[in-house]
């Protein structure tokens, strides 16, 4: 039987979604708790992969087990096992077919920016402190719906059959020193929306136009883009499916 985990974590203290041959990962932490509990192997398939230090406020994986598992009364051992940046929100069975990487039609992300000194956002937000022209950056968000091949905002030596991402949503929104970008798509290629943010920082610092920016997106080339963000203020905050409301 297959059953589907919804869950979120804080990225911190780990190197990323994907186990990691010398280093530890949210998947090989849960796995490690899931075949205690069940007594047996587990290996559980995310819906993508966060890099080092990225948190995800909602991430679904599922798994095969051969008998039923009493979904309430698992769920509170599983989260007494894991660590406490790790949380198990819901487990249900589904179709032996169903698939939480290839099945997912939508992942959303935020990127998170204060532009002040402050003691309590150093791990969950970018700091940065020059000004920043929202309006210019919501223009070059725009510029992002007329594409489609985001190969400029990749890393390098990927090996991914397509660089290209259907863009449903990307906005810019201040609430007084705190900035937060949202972006949705069908897919993201590893790295493109921290490569996205420090290419819109530039927009928005005039170091480059929209007009530059919408030619770096047409080069097709990463060096043409801007800087990486740091991880530490990228979450993933959606995946949707059609069969999970």
């Amino acid at each position: 039987m297959r059953y589907f985990i919804e869950l979120a974590y804080k990225g911190t203290n780990y190197h990323g979604w994907q186990i990691q041959p010398d280093a530890i990962s949210v998947q090989e932490t849960i796995n490690k708790a899931l075949s205690i509990l069940l007594n047996s192997t587990i290996d559980i398939v995310g819906a993508g992969r966060t890099d080092t230090g990225v948190h995800a406020k909602q991430m679904f994986a599922h798994f095969d087990y051969e008998n039923e598992i009493d979904s309430h009364q698992f769920i509170h051992k599983l989260n007494s096992f894991l660590p406490k940046d790790i949380v198990i929100y819901t487990i249900h069975k589904v179709s032996n077919e169903s698939h939480a990487r290839f099945d997912a039609t939508k992942r959303t992300y935020q990127y998170h920016i204060h532009t002040k000194k402050d003691a309590f956002d150093n791990e969950g937000s970018y700091q940065f402190n020059l000004p920043l022209n929202l309006d210019k950056m919501n223009k070059a968000c725009s510029i992002l719906f007329k594409h489609n091949d985001f190969e400029c905002f990749s890393k390098v030596n990927t090996d991914v059959r397509t660089f290209n991402c259907a863009i449903f949503e990307a906005n810019w929104k201040r609430n007084e020193n705190k900035l937060v970008f949202t972006i949705s798509a069908d897919r993201f290629l590893r790295n493109m929306v921290r490569a996205i943010v420090g290419t819109m920082i530039s927009v928005g610092t005039d170091k480059i136009s929209l007009t530059d920016f919408e030619k770096i997106i047409e080069s097709k080339d990463r060096s043409q883009a801007g800087f990486s963000v740091p991880a530490h203020g990228l979450y993933l905050t959606k995946i949707e499916y059609e069969y999970i409301k």
